[in-house]
């Protein structure tokens, strides 16, 4: 049996076939068609894939349009969170470190003056501290971190050390075989608010070499967060790499079963966890920004946290990251209305970037940024499953 078209019908399947040839070709010759046009672009513009944002007021920002002009921190009539600005960096990062100071300089911080706090695991070199300086309009300190504050404790095990490094490396995991990326992250986990030109203050913004930051921020993260009790503050959210962390969720359930008494009852378990805390899902908030309350990290619970984590030795025996300790204890340890994200601010580390997509906030904070090339909704975010719990 032969299907015969009627002549109405062979031209709605030209026009078909036109148009889905005309598509495969423009996907594969131009890259901003490609995206624009890809199931993940569509997906990311559904319902499920709008952001559950809990929008900073108005009366937070430095002016109702925006607009406020730049003062010495001496001069600023606006109160001040007792905070500072923390980058940790290597003399040898002086270039991108002046990118990322200048960039959130330019963005927020000459509105508002707060210090800037410099911590290196050597003496900064002159030229760093007078390049940093030259970029900085109000004040700003440079500290060493002391020796046992950073490299590997004398009681780790080396020999299995190594031999887990040598099996990352073999995977191809990413810094698997390097031992200072594991100081870094035992460091920002349990000791960078211990350190002396710290202790002074209770708010920190962590800031890292070469970061973009998109958007005007006119409007101080720090007293919002003080004013509204909230502990931690994220832009970006994803996976970590599971075999970077094979024991670290086996090491937290003992620690919660032998310290119930920490957990916070309203906490963001269905966020880290799809399954009632069982396992871990392995969300966690990127941490080379955020915006945190010291006073948690020196708290009873956490300490007590790291302290058994650090026993383990999972942070040389594997390699686990500040970000999922730093998350895993905020979820577990504060009400998840403690945690708080902030669309507002435009950021990017490479190759990831949060653009704002709240009502009203990309075209307020005169943002760069392109608000469909979010990372929100990434097949590889968590935003979903910080939404599930709003």
């Amino acid at each position: 049996m032969v299907l015969k078209l009627t002549t109405p019908a062979r031209y709605v399947l030209l026009v078909i076939v036109i148009v889905v040839g005309l598509h495969s070709i423009l996907s594969f010759t131009h890259e901003d068609y490609g995206r624009a046009t890809s199931l993940k672009s569509i997906a990311s513009q559904l319902s499920w894939g709008s952001p559950s944002v809990d929008a900073v007021p108005a009366e937070y920002y430095s002016s109702p349009d925006g607009q406020a002009q730049p003062a010495h921190p001496d001069t600023l009539l606006s109160p001040r969170a007792n905070a500072t600005i923390l980058m940790l960096a290597r003399n040898s990062d002086v270039n991108d470190a002046v990118k990322s100071v200048r960039r959130l300089e330019d963005r927020f911080n000459r509105k508002f003056g707060y210090p800037w706090t410099f911590l290196n695991e050597e003496p900064f070199s002159d030229e760093f501290k007078t390049r940093l300086s030259n970029v900085i309009n109000g004040e700003v300190t440079f500290g060493q971190i002391p020796r046992e504050h950073w490299y590997q404790p004398d009681w780790v095990d080396e020999e299995r050390a190594r031999a887990g490094r040598e099996k990352m490396v073999q995977d191809n995991i990413i810094y698997g075989g390097s031992v200072s990326y594991r100081n870094m992250c035992r460091f920002n986990s349990g000791f960078f608010y211990r350190h002396p030109l710290l202790e002074k203050y209770k708010w920190y913004w962590r800031v890292e070499p070469d970061v973009h930051f998109h958007c005007d921020v006119d409007f101080d993260p720090f007293l919002y967060m003080e004013d509204h009790n909230k502990t931690y503050g994220f832009t970006i959210t994803m996976y970590e790499f599971h075999a970077t962390i094979p024991t670290l969720w086996d090491t937290v359930k003992e620690f919660v079963n032998e310290n119930p008494q920490y957990v916070a009852r309203d906490n963001a378990m269905g966020y880290m966890s799809d399954d009632g805390g069982h396992s871990y899902n392995l969300c966690h908030f990127w941490s080379n920004f955020e915006i945190a309350n010291m006073d948690f990290w020196r708290g009873e619970a956490y300490t007590k946290f790291f302290e058994h984590l650090d026993r383990s030795g999972g942070f040389y025996y594997e390699r686990w990251g500040d970000a999922p300790v730093h998350s895993i204890a905020v979820s577990l340890f504060q009400s998840k209305d403690q945690i708080h994200f902030f669309d507002e601010i435009g950021y990017e580390h490479n190759p990831y970037t949060h653009c704002p997509r709240g009502e009203g906030a990309w075209a307020r904070g005169k943002c760069a940024c392109d608000p469909q090339r979010s990372f929100d909704y990434d097949g590889y975010s968590c935003m979903r499953q910080w939404d599930r719990i709003h």
